[in-house]
């Protein structure tokens, strides 16, 4: 089984970009993207069905905001949206799909990045959503996680470690968090494969040399529970797909 996780900042947008023809390359059997910021009807959805994906879609009550969803070509047993969460829900950020013993989990973290009352937010969607995936183990052991998580979790995730010490995204109330997560027996399918530095899945757009120069940040994730440690096969992040300001994350599992 191939996934991928996508941020594409805009299903439109990506599409003007060429997305459905990378589709057309057949990057991976499941591909979940964040932020889609848009409703399954403003789509031609019909689209992905043709390449041959079945497609679900989770989007935001605000327009243009947020949203996730899943490009798939094997259909999946059972489909669940959001985590009851209002709050969480309204916002479109989890979308839930079981393909035998094995459930994933696509999810779009909150940002901070737009002030204290966005970061208060973040940090309370995080307790929550930490509370939930505990809850979820005993029902499904075999849990993949992927998403932005909008959070780069150590020095090696992130170009400018000291420049960005008070930057949302890598507070150390966030690392912590991920210190937290690592710890319950979750684990970094890239790190297992790609121990090197200078791998990064984000690049402001601030700045057009930034993402020429590779200064970016990993903050997209495919984290798999410990029981599926042996299923592990491959692992890759592709910075040269360029339809948003983040890359796809790639991760290959033996089912």
């Amino acid at each position: 089984m191939r996934i991928i996780s996508y941020n594409v900042n805009g299903i439109r947008a990506a599409i003007k970009k060429g997305f459905l023809d990378w589709l057309k390359t057949d990057p991976a059997d499941i591909i979940c993207v964040q932020e889609t910021k848009a409703l399954r009807e403003n789509i031609d959805h019909a689209q992905f069905n043709e390449l041959g994906y079945y497609d679900y879609w989770f989007s935001a009550q605000k327009k243009g905001y947020s949203g996730v969803a899943v490009f798939t070509k094997i259909k999946p047993d059972y489909v669940e949206y959001g985590t009851q969460h209002k709050v969480s829900d309204d916002e479109g950020r989890v979308l839930q799909l079981d393909f035998g013993d094995i459930r994933i989990i696509n999810a779009y973290f909150p940002s901070g990045t737009s002030g204290e009352e966005r970061q208060h937010f973040k940090y309370a969607w995080l307790e929550e959503f930490f509370v939930y995936l505990g809850r979820l183990r005993v029902q499904y052991p075999k849990l993949i996680l992927c998403g932005d998580y909008n959070i780069a979790h150590k020095e090696i995730d992130i170009h400018d470690p000291k420049g960005n010490k008070k930057s949302s995204g890598f507070l150390p109330e966030e690392r912590a968090w991920m210190d937290g997560f690592f710890d319950r027996q979750w684990i970094d399918t890239f790190r297992v494969f790609h121990p090197e530095p200078h791998r990064y899945s984000w690049w402001s757009q601030r700045f057009p040399a930034v993402r020429l120069n590779n200064k970016g940040w990993r903050i997209d994730y495919i984290n798999v529970t410990e029981g599926m440690k042996d299923q592990l096969v491959a692992a890759e992040i592709y910075p040269d797909v360029k339809h948003s300001d983040h890359c796809p994350v790639y991760l290959e599992i033996k089912i």
